[in-house]
């Protein structure tokens, strides 16, 4: 693996993991890891070889792309994701579980640059949330908690989904009323896209109401969370 380039603060040199799915801030990503390139990514992040195990994930814009070489083939926002576990299997495969940490924009990619993957990404803060809006975001929260809340009684079980904590910080509660949906790829990168917390809360309003109002319409539910982890946990790509 080559040395990073030096940049300014407010950039980083990430290994890049490009999934067909959005990864949101504070979420656990559970990955099966079994292409040899990813395999060695994963065997870095162990070792500490990639600075703080943190790596970037970004979502394809096709499910076709295979092979990922110009900026045009992911979208342009992703988040970074820390290792938290990993479990090496018999045969070189890894299961590991990632915390999704922060975002950033993609700037540069870099195939060559390791056996992996590489990008320049810049790290995009929230806006600021000025003290006169407070009162307007806990609002929104309240409105926000109420269409999580109708989502989650017509498309799961009681015991198959929570209310995020009363105390649960502002910035980030669009995601988390947003881990227990499954929206779409493009609502999600919505969410991760917008970087003012009370935009973003009218963001995940809207479409919980809409995602709640086409169940309660069409009579059907999606499985619940405990048993769609069988069936969506993203893995690698071939």
């Amino acid at each position: 693996m080559t040395e990073p380039e030096q940049h300014p603060s407010d950039t980083a040199t990430l290994p890049l993991f490009p999934l067909q799915t959005v990864l949101l801030p504070g979420t656990h990503l559970p990955l099966h890891i079994f292409e040899p390139r990813y395999r060695q990514l994963t065997a870095d992040l162990v070792s500490g070889v990639v600075p703080g195990q943190e790596f970037g994930v970004v979502a394809l814009r096709a499910p076709l792309v295979r092979e990922v070489s110009g900026l045009d083939h992911v979208y342009g926002v992703g988040c970074s994701t820390v290792l938290r576990e990993a479990k090496r299997l018999p045969d070189g495969r890894y299961d590991v579980v990632t915390r999704a940490a922060r975002r950033f924009l993609l700037r540069e990619l870099h195939p060559a640059a390791a056996p992996y993957l590489m990008a320049v990404v810049e790290w995009l803060p929230d806006d600021p949330v000025p003290p006169s809006a407070e009162a307007t975001g806990h609002q929104l929260a309240d409105v926000a908690r109420a269409a999580h809340q109708r989502y989650c009684e017509a498309a799961w079980h009681a015991d198959d989904w929570r209310a995020p904590h009363d105390d649960a910080d502002l910035a980030d509660l669009a995601y988390e009323l947003a881990a227990d949906c499954l929206l779409p790829l493009e609502d999600r990168q919505l969410l991760l896209e917008e970087t003012h917390p009370l935009r973003r809360l009218r963001i995940a309003c809207r479409l919980l109401t809409r995602e709640a109002g086409f169940l309660e319409t069409l009579g059907a539910v999606p499985l619940p969370p405990t048993e769609l982890a069988g069936f969506t946990k993203p893995a690698d790509l071939n």
